[in-house]
Parts: structure tokens; sequence; C-alpha cells
């Protein structure tokens, strides 16, 4: 198969769920109206409330989003083939972190721009944020980090011939 064929249905399947998957997401999921006034209008301080051009935010949140498609997909590809890859990129871009982001960003917007650890405390009580925060620490900070180490030598191992965790 061509990659300029796949580029193009993955871009499709992209462009598909931005206009099909996210409409249907404001509009029956999390209803969104465009009269809603953000955090940054109605709490402008100059500091941290603040508003942007949309594409300027759009910029930021891109290169906030960037997660584990890049890291995992590769080795997803190496070990398994280019179709689960591809599947893993478009696919779990769609339905997965771009259902999780727009969830996050409504709920944030929707209360005063707090982050979702102050939300969970909020609704669930401070030994429930608590625990969120740590885990949020730790899953996100420590254990991706290991996690990418983790899938670059294996991919090493997989690729060479070789064996660094359980030398013979």
């Amino acid at each position: 198969m061509s990659s300029l064929l796949l580029v193009f249905v993955g871009l499709a399947m992209l462009a598909a769920g931005y206009f099909l998957y996210s409409r249907f997401l404001g509009a029956n999921v999390f209803c969104l109206s465009e009269g809603y006034t953000t955090p940054a209008h109605t709490m402008e301080d100059g500091i941290d409330y603040v508003p942007t051009n949309k594409y300027v935010l759009w910029g930021h949140h891109f290169t906030s989003v960037a997660g584990a498609a890049p890291i995992i997909g590769p080795a997803v590809a190496v070990i398994w083939g280019w179709l689960p890859a591809f599947l893993w990129v478009t696919l779990g871009t769609v339905f997965f972190a771009g259902m999780h982001d727009l969830g996050a960003l409504w709920a944030s917007q929707r209360h005063r721009g707090q982050s979702i650890g102050t939300l969970s405390g909020r609704y669930i009580g401070a030994r429930g944020r608590n625990l969120f925060l740590v885990v949020i620490f730790f899953g996100f900070a420590i254990f991706t980090m290991l996690f990418v180490i983790f899938i670059f030598v294996a991919i090493v191992e997989l690729r060479f011939d070789v064996n660094f965790f359980f030398a013979a």
C-alpha cells in the first residue's frame, strides 16, 4: 500500500472525527453553546486569565496533548506491524484523546478555569483529591518516563537481537 494513500486515509479519519464526532460530543454530551463566555473573559486579570487568539490556544493545546501516540505508535509498528499502529494513532486520537481532552477542557471552563485536581477535591473530597494528585504525579511523570525508556530498549532488543533485561 502506498504511503501517500495511508496519509490521505489518516487525514480523512481525523477530519471525520473532527467534523462529525466532535460535533456529536459538543451537541449531545457536553451541550456546548456559542453564547458561553469563557473564564478568560469573565475573570480577566492580565496574568492567569487572558483572552487569547484561538490559533495560539490551539497551538498550546496541540503541543500539550502529543501524549502516547508518538511514543507507543512506533513501538506497536515494530512489534505488530503498521496497521495496528495506524489504527492506534488515528482512531485512538479521535475516540480517546479527543474525547478526553474535550471533556477536561469543558469541565475546567464550566468551573471558572479550575484544574481537574481541584475539581476532584470538590466532587469527591480532600482524600480523593490528594490520591488523584499523587496518582497523576507518579503515573504521568515517573511512569511515563520509565515507559518511554522501556519501549525504546525493547525496540532495540527486538531489532538487534540483544538482551538487556533478561540476559542469559
